[in-house]
């Protein structure tokens, strides 16, 4: 991975970053059912709960990650997404520790996440188990699905 990988806070105002997330629903909705994808678009991720990170390879986006905030004790990970032909190449992994890092410094205690259940989703589920994410019930207002795994962790 090049050590030229920097993390930003992102305002969601540029063409890059609605182009990746736009693909990144794209993904989502043609591999789940319709009831089961829970990605934000770019409407729901610019409000204030919401902190957004694009990692950026020099001018190049290559990865993002948001965490929500869903009361003063506790967040979820939302749009951890790295850029297909970056695909295990660290991002996510690097995106992921700066998402704990700064939930930690921003007074949470508990992050939690719902991603797929499918095979698809099984390298994500495997990054989340790295960091220390166990499975547990639906939190927040995410309900049992079939399509959905559940994790959550400590700070």
């Amino acid at each position: 991975m090049s050590d030229s990988i920097t993390i930003i806070v992102d305002d969601l105002s540029g063409s890059r970053i609605a182009a990746f997330l736009e693909s990144h629903l794209k993904d989502m909705r043609s591999i789940t059912p319709p009831e089961s994808v829970h990605a934000l678009d770019l409407d729901e991720l610019r409000k204030p709960e919401i902190t957004f990170w694009s990692a950026m390879d020099g001018d190049v986006l290559v990865g993002c990650g948001a965490i929500k905030r869903l009361d003063a004790g506790h967040a979820e990970v939302k749009s951890m997404r790295t850029t297909p032909e970056r695909k295990r190449s660290g991002i996510a992994s690097m995106l992921l520790e700066h998402i704990i890092t700064e939930a930690a410094r921003m007074g949470f205690a508990r992050l939690s996440l719902e991603t797929g259940s499918e095979e698809f989703f099984l390298p994500a589920r495997k990054l989340y188990e790295k960091f220390g994410f166990a499975y547990c019930e639906p939190f927040a207002d995410y309900r049992l699905d079939p399509n959905s795994v559940y994790m959550t962790r400590a700070l």
